[in-house]
């Protein structure tokens, strides 16, 4: 059985890793039982607070008249996401160098890691590269990048669909300003190694740095390759094209609230969605619960898209529902296919 204090930081017990291995933080996954617990107690407190802001008997109308047919098509949107989202981690590994790898393992990995996104800023996401290393000898510094190029190219697409509502709202310019220039950042001292080395001569003056330069170069290696124009070109579009189907996916829980169809629908759901994500995820907070559902219901009633607090409620409940809570959801089922794979190459999760 699949116990949940393996999702430690040594949780691998087939041998520990060195703490050395872990680039700035040496127990990212410490205690994550633990973070789980808080996040799904978070969950319930956010569903608590909107049952009082909308009235809970009218938001409970409003849950009861929905569309409940609409929920596969919005539940397919979702998953169609990840699978896209699938793409790019096969690609990606590629462009680090890791080959040989079972499609299966693969899979199951890359769908461990949703269990984890109800952790704070989804560190619990740095659980594929430790399993990477157990399977395939893949340093953790070499790998680590990849969780970090998924993060920043979902972030660019996101930021270019909340664009468009952007320009036509004008709000939330300011979290789409912060995640553009943290981008900007990160892809230029990536590819400028004079900008990287002038960051090595800092990184050596201070001691705990000092002692994982190795660790870093590997992680700037990796890092160099991954954001390189085609290869971050490539996400980007495929992280537009995936994360677009999460914002039909919201379309289509207005829809079934009652709400009138037509492109304006389409480009408040769109822009709604991508900056309410973009907002829980500069939140840092486990899953961005509180900030995202706040911006979904809080954007819902600015906009005018709903004039009922119990509607923007209902709309905020169903798609976390069928997206935060629904990958949990699949990524926890991952994780029980997977632990007795890993179990027979000697990778046991106790």
């Amino acid at each position: 059985m699949l116990n949940l204090r393996c999702l430690a930081p040594f949780w691998v017990r087939r041998g520990r890793i060195a703490a050395a291995e872990v680039p700035l933080n040496e127990k990212p996954l410490g205690g994550l039982r633990n973070k789980l617990l808080v996040s799904l107690v978070l969950g319930l407190v956010v569903f608590a607070g909107l049952s009082l802001y909308a009235d809970l008997p009218k938001l409970l109308e409003s849950l009861r008249d929905f569309a409940w047919p609409l929920v596969p098509a919005i539940l397919t949107l979702t998953m169609a996401n990840y699978l896209l989202r699938l793409v790019k981690w096969h690609y990606y590994l590629g462009q680090i160098g890791v080959a040989g790898m079972a499609r299966v393992d693969s899979g199951l990995l890359f769908f461990s890691g949703l269990a984890m996104t109800v952790t704070p800023g989804k560190v619990g996401e740095w659980l594929k590269s430790y399993l990477l290393r157990e399977l395939m000898g893949t340093p953790f510094a070499r790998s680590a990048p990849i969780i970090i190029a998924e993060r920043l190219t979902d972030g660019v697409a996101m930021l270019l669909l909340a664009s468009s509502g952007l320009l036509a709202y004008g709000y939330g310019w300011q979290v789409l300003l912060v995640v553009l220039l943290g981008a900007a950042a990160v892809v230029y001292v990536s590819q400028h190694r004079a900008a990287a080395r002038r960051l090595a001569a800092v990184a050596r003056r201070v001691p705990f740095l000092a002692r994982r330069l190795e660790l870093l170069r590997s992680f700037y290696e990796s890092s160099h390759v991954l954001f390189r124009p085609k290869n971050l070109a490539l996400a980007i579009a495929l992280g537009l094209v995936s994360w677009f189907g999460e914002c039909l996916a919201f379309y289509l829980v207005l829809l079934g609230l009652g709400l009138p169809a037509g492109p304006l629908l389409l480009l408040q759901a769109t822009f709604i969605l991508a900056t309410a994500t973009l907002v829980g995820s500069v939140s840092m907070l486990p899953g961005g619960l509180a900030a995202a559902e706040g911006s979904i219901a809080g954007l819902l009633l600015l906009l005018a898209v709903t004039r009922e607090p119990a509607v923007a409620a209902a709309a905020t409940l169903l798609i976390r529902f069928c997206t935060l809570w629904f990958g949990v959801s699949v990524g926890v089922v991952a994780l029980l296919l997977f632990a007795p794979r890993l179990a027979r190459r000697g990778v046991r999760l106790d």
